[in-house]
């Protein structure tokens, strides 16, 4: 039985470290994304428009992109660890904002800080993954993140609805702030227990020149920017789409956001596992093709069944999405791990975050117009991708385990 779980942690490329950065991405997640999907009703129940809605899905990805940058820096000069545990009260400061101050612009003014958290981690998770996690498992290290991930995403907006729908929009969103404040605190001392970190004096140093990209990473980058066009253009608008426009309740799209982050975990484990034996770009392309379709099925969607099915659509476009961090790690320099995530994304939000201002304005036209434009960046951003970027092969020698 012990060398059953054993071979178990060894597939999965478990170990200290690693948990305890999943248990954190548990528990901040847990109360981000109790309120992070609703606040577009919040804004509209604090007298917000949906240029406001807009402005908070544009600040969104604009402040990603700016945080990507410092957040791969800081990992860098202070290690992950203490740089997550940076990001983690910056978030805590966030939510604060939205409890003491109920009204839409301390949504924006605590989106600030709480946005923080997803973006400016990153590169400093990825940097462990790749730090503790073999080459040849990088995959499923990210694949185990994404799924951890998907726990709150699942089960946040089911609370959240919950609570909404016994206090109302405004004061149930602000009561699951309440507990995004109490889980990232216990995050907080989770993580500091269980990760562990080489000292910095160990660490290589850069190398001149190895900072810049491959061309195949700016293909890369230029085909997920048109991608993320597809994605960012209706992201802030499917909840009121769903709930405004189709008459469902705050729980059901709970139930059906739940649906859609099942729907990714039970993919990620099979999808990692090939993803390591093979070439990495047929399972990112297929991501970038449910992309695509999502805006389609949703426009056509009328019934909760048809919901549902929209929705299992939306989470296999995680289909290959741990797999493309993992290209990411593959194409990057090894000496520049947390700088080229930080890097990669801070181009492409900042240009994406142009689309996710330009939702609004073309939801004022018309919803079909929205998801159909979206539509047209995800073909276009697939067909450059399958066009423009070249296989690679997956790297079996195991670097740094733990």
């Amino acid at each position: 039985m012990k060398k059953f779980f054993q071979r178990i942690v060894d597939f999965l490329g478990m170990n200290s470290s690693l948990a305890g950065m999943l248990l954190m991405v548990i528990l901040v997640g847990m109360g981000e994304k109790m309120a992070e999907r609703f606040l577009p009703l919040y804004i509209i129940a604090m007298g917000g428009t949906p240029i406001i809605i807009g402005l908070l899905n544009g600040l969104d990805n604009l402040l990603s992109a700016l945080y990507s940058y410092p957040g791969g820096w800081l990992a860098e000069k202070l290690g992950y660890k203490k740089a997550l545990a940076i990001f983690n009260l910056m978030a805590i400061f966030g939510y604060l904002i939205v409890v003491l101050f109920p009204t839409w612009q301390a949504v924006l003014i605590g989106a600030i800080f709480f946005i923080s958290w997803t973006a400016i981690s990153l590169p400093a998770t990825m940097s462990l993954i790749s730090s503790v996690v073999p080459a040849n498992r990088r995959s499923m290290g990210v694949s185990l993140n994404s799924i951890v991930k998907r726990i709150p995403m699942a089960l946040g907006p089911i609370m959240g609805g919950a609570l909404i729908m016994k206090f109302g929009r405004i004061q149930g969103v602000r009561y699951a702030f309440i507990v995004a404040i109490i889980l990232a605190i216990v995050a907080l001392f989770v993580q500091q227990k269980l990760i562990v970190e080489p000292p910095v004096e160990k660490k290589t140093k850069q190398k001149k020149g190895s900072r810049r990209f491959s061309k195949n990473l700016t293909n890369l980058l230029v085909s997920d920017i048109l991608v993320r066009f597809c994605e960012q253009i209706p992201y802030a608008f499917v909840v009121v789409w769903v709930v405004e426009n189709n008459h469902i309740s705050e729980m059901q799209f709970g139930i059906l956001t739940a649906i859609e982050m099942v729907t990714a975990m039970l993919i990620y484990i099979p999808v990692a596992y090939l993803a390591d034996r093979s070439t990495r770009k047929p399972y990112v392309a297929i991501t970038f093709f449910n992309f695509t379709i999502f805006p389609i099925v949703l426009l056509f969607s009328k019934t909760f069944p048809a919901l549902i099915f929209a929705f299992i659509i939306r989470g296999l476009k995680e289909f290959g999405e741990p797999t493309r961090k993992a290209l990411i790690m593959d194409l990057a320099p090894e000496d520049s791990k947390a700088w080229t995530f930080g890097t990669y994304y801070f181009i492409r939000d900042v240009i994406v975050s142009v689309a996710a201002f330009a939702g609004a304005f073309l939801w004022k036209v018309s919803p079909a117009l929205n998801f159909l434009i979206a539509a047209g960046f995800g073909l276009l951003g697939t067909l450059y991708f399958i066009l423009k970027v070249h296989s690679t092969p997956v790297p079996q020698t195991a670097i740094n385990p733990e």
